[in-house]
Formats: C-alpha cells, sequence, structure tokens
C-alpha cells in the first residue's frame, strides 16, 4: 500500500437475485432499446446525432433474462479506495459499479445505494440494476457490459499511487475501454480517468455516459449550469424547456416531477461541465468533468404510482433516488463520431460540494448557479483537474501489479482473432487480454482459429469469422453460424437462403431445426409476410419445447399479430420449465383474455403473477387487469406506468 492512498479488496455479503445463464438466441431483432423519435424546434446537431450510428441489434451480445425476484445471500468481491474523507466502494464483477460513496466529512452516503441487488428489465441487453455509478458504453441505454464482469487490477504508478484499473472489450462497437480510478490521501473527491480505444479501420459510432443514482427526499435539489434543458416525457419527442418553470413548477427539484421525466441541460457555452445535488443541509453529489463530457441530466421517476412502484420493484425497501448524469454527447439520443484508430480520454469527479443550501435551493436560478459554481471550484479548481488528466494520461499504459477479477474471454478471442488475421489491435500492455481468460464460451471459436470447430451456443461477427466457418467442412452447426451472422449484418437474402440449407440438413436434430425456423420467421416479419412468420414460429416451438426464450418471443408475437389461439396451443404443448415461466404465464393471460376466456385470465391475475422480467416503462399487467376485471381497482403491484 503507498503512502499516497489506500487500495483494498473486501469481500461483501449481499442479497442478489439469481442471474443465470444467457438467452440461447441470437440478439439479431431490433434493440430493446429502440431509437427515439426527434421532434420538435431542436439543434440540428442533436437531430444529425440521433440519426446517425443507431445499432440494427445488439449482436453478437445476448440478452440476459433469466433472473427472478428470489434473492440469496452472495459473496461479492468489492474494491475500496479510502482516505480520510471519503471511501469508494466498486463491483467489479458487476460492470465496475461504482457502488458506494461515503462522504466522512458529513457522514453521508453520495450515492444511492441499496440493500439489495435485484435485477429488472432496464438494459440493453434486459438486466440492470439500481443503485450506484454505472459506465454506459456504445449506444442509448444501460450499457451490454453493465450486469457482466470486468477485468480489474492494481496498477502501482512510478508516482505513488495505487490505481484500479478496469477494463473490457465492447462487442457492439469492437473498442476497448478503460477505467482508472484513485484517490489521492488528502483529496476530497475521487477521481476517474476513463479511457476509449478503437483500434479498427473505420470509424465507429460512440456513445458513453455515467449515470450515478442519488439519494432523493423532498429537500434535494439538482443544479447545472444552464438556463434551459431538452425535456423528454417518453410520449412525444424532446422539447426546449425552463426547468425551473415547466407549466409552473421548478422540476430541477426531483420530487415535484409527477411523471419520469428526462432533462438534458444546455449548459451555458464555455460555461464548466458539472452536476450537483443537494439536500437540506447543503451536502450532495458533485458530478465534474474535463470538457470532453459536454452533456449533463437529470432524470426522475416521477411522484406518481408507477414511478414510486418502479422504485419499490427495483430497490425493494430502499429509499427513493433520482440520477444525476454527464456524458459525451449533449443528449442521450445522439453518438459521435470515433475515427479509425483514435484514443478518447476524460476524467470524472466525485466529492460533496457542501453548499449552502439556502443559495443552492434559492428560487433565483442565477444565484444558485453562481453559489454552486464557486464550491464546485473550491472543491477542485480547472487546473487541479487538468493535472488530473495529465497525471492519468501518464500512467494509461503502466502494466497491472496485482490482478483482480477477470472479464470476459472476448477480449483474449479478439487479440487472438487480430493477431491472426494480421489487423489492427490495441497495446495490451496496461490492459491485457490473457488467453487464461478464455472460457467454454469461447473455446468453440478459439478452436476455428486452429482449424477445428465442433457448434458453439455463443456468437460472433466479423469477415474473416465468415471465411473460416465457409473454409470448414459443411455440417449443421457451421451453416447455423453463417445464416446468424449474414441475419445479424442485414443480408436478409443470404441469411434466409443459409436458414432453408439448415433445415435441409437438420431432420433429425429438432434444436437446430427451431433455430432455423426461427431466423426465417424473423426475416418473414421484417419483409411482411406475417402468415408466414407465425406458421415458422409454430413449427419452431414445436421442435424445441423446453426453450423458455423461443416461446416468449413466438408468443409475443403470436399475440401481436392477433393469433391469440395459436399462442395458447403453443403455451399448453411447451415443456414444464417453459410454461411455468412467469412471462409466460402473463402470456397465457392475455391470450385468453383475446380469445374470448375473460374468466379464465383473472383466475391467473387474481391468482398472483410475478413478471420478473417487465420492460421498464411496460404497464401491460395493469391493461389485462382493467380487461378481465373491470370495475375493480387495480392491486398495487400491478401499478408500473410511467406517466
Amino acid at each position: 500500500m503507498s503512502e499516497t492512498s489506500a487500495l483494498r479488496t473486501e469481500p461483501r455479503t449481499m442479497l442478489v437475485a439469481e442471474l443465470g445463464e444467457e438467452n440461447p438466441l441470437p440478439m439479431v431483432g431490433p434493440p430493446l432499446e429502440t431509437p427515439y423519435r426527434i421532434t420538435g424546434p431542436v439543434p440540428a446537431e442533436i437531430i444529425e446525432g440521433s440519426r446517425y450510428g443507431n445499432p440494427a441489434n445488439l449482436y453478437p451480445y445476448q440478452e440476459q433474462a433469466d433472473y427472478g425476484r428470489e434473492m440469496h445471500k452472495r459473496q461479492l468481491r468489492t474494491v475500496v479506495l479510502e482516505n480520510e474523507h471519503v471511501r469508494a466502494v466498486f463491483l467489479p464483477e458487476l460492470g465496475g459499479r461504482l457502488w458506494e460513496l461515503f462522504d466522512k466529512n458529513s457522514g453521508k452516503h453520495l450515492l444511492h445505494t441499496g440493500g439489495a441487488i435485484q435485477f429488472a428489465n432496464l438494459a440493453l441487453r434486459n438486466a440492470w440494476f439500481a443503485g450506484g455509478i454505472e459506465w454506459n458504453i456504445g449506444t442509448r441505454g444501460h450499457s451490454p457490459t453493465t450486469c457482466a464482469p470486468l477485468h480489474a487490477a492494481v496498477v502501482r504508478t512510478s508516482d505513488g499511487y495505487e490505481v484500479l484499473r478496469m477494463w473490457e472489450f465492447d462487442r457492439l462497437r469492437e473498442v476497448v475501454f478503460q477505467i482508472d480510478a484513485w484517490l489521492p490521501a488528502d483529496s476530497r473527491v475521487l477521481f476517474v480517468g476513463i479511457r476509449i480505444r478503437n483500434p479498427n479501420p473505420i470509424a465507429v459510432p460512440m456513445y458513453w455516459w455515467s449515470n450515478a443514482a442519488v439519494p432523493q427526499d423532498g429537500s434535494v435539489r439538482v443544479v447545472a449550469p444552464a438556463d434551459f434543458a431538452f425535456a423528454s416525457d417518453y410520449s412525444d419527442g424532446i422539447a426546449r424547456v425552463m426547468p425551473t418553470d415547466v407549466d409552473g413548477v421548478d422540476c430541477t427539484w426531483p420530487t415535484r416531477n409527477q411523471r419520469a421525466r428526462d432533462f438534458f441541460f444546455d449548459l451555458t457555452p464555455h460555461a464548466r461541465p458539472w452536476i450537483l445535488s443537494a439536500d437540506r443541509d447543503g451536502d450532495g453529489l458533485a458530478m465534474l468533468s474535463n470538457d470532453r463530457l459536454r452533456g449533463r441530466k437529470l432524470f426522475v421517476w416521477g411522484e406518481g404510482a408507477g414511478g414510486h412502484r418502479w422504485q419499490d420493484w427495483l430497490t425493494p425497501g430502499g429509499e427513493r433516488y433520482a440520477e444525476i448524469q454527464a456524458g459525451l454527447a449533449q443528449t442521450q439520443f445522439q453518438h459521435q463520431e470515433m475515427p479509425a484508430g483514435a484514443q478518447w480520454t476524460w476524467v470524472e469527479a466525485y466529492g460533496n460540494a457542501r453548499v449552502d443550501p439556502a443559495l443552492a435551493h434559492s428560487t433565483s436560478r442565477s444565484s444558485a448557479v453562481a453559489h454552486c459554481g464557486s464550491r464546485i471550484d473550491e472543491l477542485l479548481s480547472v487546473s487541479d483537474l487538468d493535472a488530473a488528466g495529465r497525471r492519468a494520461a501518464s500512467w494509461a499504459d503502466a502494466p497491472p501489479a496485482l490482478m483482480l477479477n477477470s472479464g470476459t474471454g472476448w477480449g483474449a478471442l479478439e487479440s487472438l482473432r487480430r493477431r491472426r488475421g494480421a489487423m489492427a489491435w490495441i497495446d495490451e500492455t496496461g490492459t491485457p487480454f490473457g488467453e487464461n481468460t478464455l472460457t467454454a464460451e469461447q473455446r468453440p471459436w478459439h478452436d476455428l482459429l486452429n482449424g477445428q470447430f465442433g457448434a458453439a451456443s455463443t456468437f460472433v461477427k466479423g469477415n474473416d469469422w465468415e471465411a473460416l466457418l465457409e473454409a470448414h467442412n459443411v455440417t449443421p452447426a457451421v451453416i447455423r453460424h453463417l445464416a446468424v451472422m449474414a441475419h445479424a449484418r442485414g443480408d436478409l437474402r443470404v441469411a434466409r437462403s443459409r436458414y432453408l440449407e439448415l433445415l435441409a440438413l437438420t431432420p433429425g436434430q429438432p434444436t437446430l431445426a427451431a433455430a432455423g425456423h426461427r431466423g426465417l420467421a424473423l426475416i418473414a416479419l421484417v419483409q411482411g409476410r406475417v402468415p408466414d412468420a407465425l406458421e415458422r414460429y409454430s413449427q419452431a416451438c414445436a421442435l424445441d419445447l423446453d426453450n423458455v426464450a423461443l416461446l416468449i418471443e413466438a408468443a409475443t408475437t403470436l399475440l401481436r399479430h392477433d393469433a391469440a389461439t395459436e399462442a395458447l396451443r403453443l403455451i399448453g404443448i411447451a415443456g414444464q420449465p417453459a410454461a411455468r415461466a412467469g412471462r409466460v404465464r402473463f402470456l397465457e393471460a392475455q391470450a385468453l383474455a383475446r380469445s374470448g376466456q375473460p374468466h379464465r385470465a383473472a383466475d391467473i391475475l387474481r391468482g398472483g403473477l410475478e413478471v420478473p422480467d417487465l420492460r421498464e416503462g411496460e404497464d401491460s399487467l395493469a391493461a389485462l387487469w382493467t380487461q378481465v376485471c373491470p370495475g375493480t381497482e387495480i392491486p398495487g403491484h400491478y401499478r408500473f406506468t410511467m406517466t
């Protein structure tokens, strides 16, 4: 341990919901977080940025939807940075989340940190949990890595710091990101240095937002150096508003918002970028950075029954929270172009600005901003932040001294793939992707690099992977992956041909045949051939009776296209694990209601129905209750509307 920093690992026993196996179906359909429609008089920069870089799918990632509501004690690995002013606790096994930030001078937690980790359907890959500060990369939404392990290590610098380094390979944009956190002995702020490297010979769309959950009560106000904000209430586009006067309401007080909202602050030009929350004592999280992170945002759940229900759902028994956030672009609807071979770096800092509550809570916005800005400067001057940036750059490639956690093996596989193909790659000195991190998920693809291939339940993308498969012996497994790769890149003609070839090769292999029918169903939907799509789904489910994910996707599609009777039939023939799933029971109730059997649907609802993977903002449970139990009050546990 150095004289200027204190870094240690600690096991912590927490209540955690079980996160099971990844969805076996490749994510070749539209992302769970779809592009947002931008309307209204907003700057051309925002409109153009919202149209650029939206991915057609999340391939080669797979959905994380196998979780429930039952929590168990589990020991997690934490990394603690601590000095006389601040204690920071990170979760390297869960996206590197900064889980706690405790200010010793005030005796307060600056972040909302629940007593348990409950997964819910809010992220790009479905599973997400509330609390702390998360790091979001790639595209709009909670990151593909938010519920995945990151590589983590201690880096000992020549100037005496112990730095927590976390890193991973982002498979969507094919870039490497790195998070360096350090806490000088006398510092009142935690420093976090971010680096993204694009090793590709082409530009890629880039997105980054650091999202902080902060405690919320009636005394908390959020302040940022802006008169206006671009606001969204998740209904119809965005509008430029004065956040201190939205229909007569000062919405910078989170509890005064009656519905869920985003406020992307239109920061004053050339102003120092920061945002903070201030409670009745003037305490709260201050979030500042250098100019690379241009965006600042306030998110509130709203004070309606649905907003409260969502917070209870995400943090059982926990307190209310809002989020303050910082990002590369002005809003989260935008992507920025990251040039080929580029490297982007910046430094963020987190601490308690200890503002005067009377001034921070003043009805004069200019007075509040001026005072909070001065306290931000006292907390950390621009020159000291710049010095921290130079310090981070000096050790960005310093090798790890001690490994703390292994992330996924996808970075190691990518490193091997690129070296084999003599393609550009990063200098791994500071962020090694060792072959020892390869697991069973990557093993079939590692074997393919060496001329062997059996079967793989995971997926990869890239022309060289396709070339290796095409050079291999023709087997159903090879054809299946060639079909999926073509499908993911949007070549539906080739994909359809490959899926049909797969069906011809698999009369005695029902699981692979089901994959072929499912692929053909998705293509038929895109092409407007709905009857063909529904028939393909029926055939797929009949071949793979225990595939819960396939049954849910098929039944959802059938209901969307008024085929409730067929949805009921598929649920009826499904294997027991599939039929018992909460989402399947809900789909069954919907199908019963739409096929003239509302009393049976009502029985399912009244018997108690829990759907762990309800999507953020989804109000289908309450809508179904209203349909099949008219005139009766909707139970509180079925209220999830965001309005």
